[in-house]
């Protein structure tokens, strides 16, 4: 169990864990995939199979190169030990575009971490060179059911097409998670999100990404905020935009500073439509 409070400014949260050291966890939304686009003008679309697995567009591509320049600039590339992805085309695309290695040749001795053109991306092979190790997690993954978009393919698959990411945390080759009739509720999601935090908490990597879906960051946050003043509870639950960098700090009450984050990133750069999949109109709540 864990309590949690937060603080205002440059979207700067902490969690606290008693006896726990400082951990720094950024938060990303994959940047915009194919069906963000085509969801964003009819909710429907997301019931078509055309849409397994979504990969991005290509703005969502240049929304990675910027965050990318962003990531560098701010110095964070230099601090992350550990870059965790949902097992999705889009939040791997997303998590190797932005925090992968430069320069890959064929000539190079090391495996890529994503094939040239992997996913539709009309991109070149991504170096696994002088980056931090790339892991995927089935917990952080997307609202499971009934959207296609939100199911996996085989890790077989993917493996051939991201060779360096390392999929040894994954149970099963095929999805076994995602029901084609069956919708996860919101409160079993908020669950599986909590018990995705408790389980980082055992990692011995002080720097983290998260690189996630607009659902599962939503009401994992939702339902964090019980501890929050009201101003704060309004920034901690609003959506995550395409490719948005958010951070949160977990640390032992007595470290707690007044330090505001630099790495936070606004995420849909360049703008373009992104509306996620799970967007019902009667209760508004927003993934992807």
């Amino acid at each position: 169990m864990f309590e949690s409070v937060c603080r205002d400014g440059g979207w700067r949260w902490y969690w606290f864990v008693p006896a726990s050291p400082l951990q720094n966890i950024y938060l990303v939304r994959h940047a915009q995939g194919i069906h963000n686009v085509d969801g964003d003008k009819n909710y429907k679309a997301y019931m078509s199979h055309d849409y397994f697995d979504a990969e991005l567009t290509q703005l969502g591509w240049q929304q990675v190169d910027n965050l990318r320049k962003h990531v560098r600039s701010s110095g964070l590339h230099k601090k992350i030990e550990l870059v965790i992805s949902s097992p999705l085309m889009r939040t791997m695309q997303t998590a190797v575009g932005v925090f992968g290695g430069d320069g890959y040749t064929d000539m190079s001795d090391v495996l890529p971490l994503m094939v040239a053109n992997a996913g539709n991306s009309n991109r070149a092979a991504i170096s696994s060179s002088n980056c931090p190790p790339i892991i995927t997690e089935e917990s952080c993954r997307e609202h499971l059911g009934v959207h296609p978009c939100d199911q996996r393919r085989s890790i077989s698959d993917y493996q051939f097409l991201f060779p360096a990411v390392d999929f040894s945390l994954i149970e099963s080759d095929e999805d076994i998670l995602w029901k084609a009739d069956v919708r996860e509720t919101i409160e079993e999601l908020a669950a599986r999100g909590k018990k995705f935090l408790n389980w980082l908490w055992t990692r011995k990597e002080k720097e983290i990404a998260i690189v996630t879906h607009s659902g599962f960051l939503f009401h994992t946050l939702n339902a964090l905020q019980n501890e929050c003043h009201p101003d704060v509870k309004k920034e901690i639950c609003s959506h995550f935009a395409n490719c948005e960098l958010r951070s949160m700090v977990i640390v032992d009450r007595s470290m707690l500073g007044s330090d505001v984050s630099v790495t936070d990133y606004p995420g849909k750069i360049p703008k373009g439509l992104d509306l996620p999949s799970d967007a019902v109109v009667e209760d508004n709540n927003i993934k992807g």
